[in-house]
């Protein structure tokens, strides 16, 4: 997994910067990577097991359409030549495999391409006309900041936000990494290694960042299996600005558009759009929703707090459903026993508490709950609400079958009803 700095945290740091300026952004890094090195301490990692597969899926489609999205640019008003440059670029990279896969045909596409253009002296946007390169190597140096309470206080918020979606974003791209290697991963061991990196990264004068899912993907395609490809991949890159700065300037933007053209291919999903005819429709709507508000907001943590937000909505709601009440009346009408069968939580409560008859009550009522399950102090309070109703309209109410976690639940929160509460017996 490759990670570097990255637009989803860069958008972050805009107005700390352009408030405090430079040396604020590098104390906000230093405090990040300690925030991250606590929450992979917590195990916040776990996290991730709430994430479900239409998040992943729409996160993953919705990279690949920013992908794409960001070459757009580079094909803007520009010569035929940039758009054979591309064509030829595709080519290689798709077609060099069935010569060998010992080199990846990326970097072949980019040598051979960048080779043509300076021997041939075709006028072409090179990398050079991006920006300039650093050609000195980054050196330590404590932040020029204050060390007191009012520095915290500015770099805190965004230090936390920064340390939040480098983290999302990093553990996404792991899940998405194990799913292409079929390896499994350490999330709270990724959370540390990020917050490393980014308390290191604030000592030496850079922004923070996280796994970058494009290259990562690049990386694995590739062949990649271990971290060396990491740590290469990161040597390399400074090996080519600060003593090859002079030839990278002079690679055509067409080589590099071709690979992350490719790389928006190969990311997308497009089993998910066939998936959508017979996936569950709260499932594809998880998964366009999250494509909907990345691609919106190109924001990649807005998207999936939205498709998370979303996922627990449908699920309470499928679980709500199961929630079963059947009565049965004594045969000389003065008892009536409520059968409750499912999931009473806080989406289901109201629905347990409306299927009670309130009106025409018997002597006795009796609730059998032996196949039901309380889960929080809201379904506590919907059963302290029905038995206080009745006993209001003069019935004995007696509630039975209540499981241990239930019985506990009912003991430390309920008020109304613990004097007439009978726990299922134990098998």
């Amino acid at each position: 997994m490759i990670s570097a700095a990255t637009a989803s945290t860069a958008v972050l740091m805009i107005t700390l910067v352009r408030d405090h300026g430079l040396q604020y952004l590098f104390a906000a890094t230093v405090l990040m990577g300690v925030i991250q090195i606590v929450a992979g301490a917590l195990r916040l990692g776990l996290l991730m097991k709430f994430v479900s597969r239409s998040v992943m899926t729409g996160f993953v489609n919705a990279l690949a359409i920013l992908i794409f999205l960001a070459q757009l640019p580079q094909l803007m008003h520009v010569g035929w030549e940039t758009y054979a440059m591309v064509g030829v670029g595709l080519a290689i990279i798709y077609l060099f495999p069935y010569v060998t896969k010992r080199v990846p045909s990326a970097l072949v596409s980019i040598v051979v391409l960048t080779a043509f253009t300076i021997y041939s002296g075709i006028e072409l946007r090179t990398v050079g006309d991006m920006g300039e390169l650093p050609s000195s190597l980054p050196f330590f140096a404590v932040p020029q900041v204050p060390l007191n309470l009012e520095t915290l206080k500015i770099i805190l918020p965004y230090s936390l936000t920064m340390a939040a979606v480098g983290l999302l974003e990093s553990l996404l791209t792991a899940s998405i990494v194990d799913d292409m290697t079929d390896t499994g991963s350490n999330k709270n061991r990724e959370c540390v290694g990020q917050g490393l990196a980014s308390f290191v990264t604030g000592f030496l004068g850079a922004m923070g960042g996280c796994a970058m899912i494009g290259q990562s993907v690049i990386n694995v395609t590739a062949g990649a299996r271990t971290r060396l490809s990491t740590f290469f991949a990161g040597a390399f890159l400074l090996f080519l600005i600060v003593v090859l700065g002079d030839w990278v300037k002079q690679i055509p933007m067409a080589a590099l558009v071709a690979v992350m053209i490719m790389v928006s291919i190969s990311t997308f999903n497009w089993s998910s759009i066939v998936s959508l005819r017979s996936h569950p429709l709260s499932s594809s709507g998880v998964m366009l929703a999250t494509v909907v508000v990345v691609v919106a907001t190109g924001d990649l943590s807005l998207g999936v707090l939205a498709g998370v937000v979303l996922s627990g909505v449908f699920f309470a709601a499928k679980v709500a459903r199961l929630l079963g009440i059947i009565t049965e009346l004594s045969e000389d009408g003065r008892e009536i026993t409520y059968f409750v069968t499912g999931q009473v939580f806080f989406a289901s409560s109201n629905s347990l508490v409306d299927a009670f008859d309130y009106q025409d009550v018997p002597d006795r009522v009796r609730i059998d709950v032996s196949d039901a399950h309380f889960w929080d102090i809201t379904a506590i309070g919907a059963l302290d609400d029905i038995v206080l109703k009745l006993r209001r309209h003069g019935a004995h109410v007696e509630v039975i079958g209540l499981n241990e976690a239930s019985a506990t639940m009912v003991e430390r929160f309920g008020t109304h009803h613990k004097p007439n509460v009978r726990q299922k017996p134990a098998h």
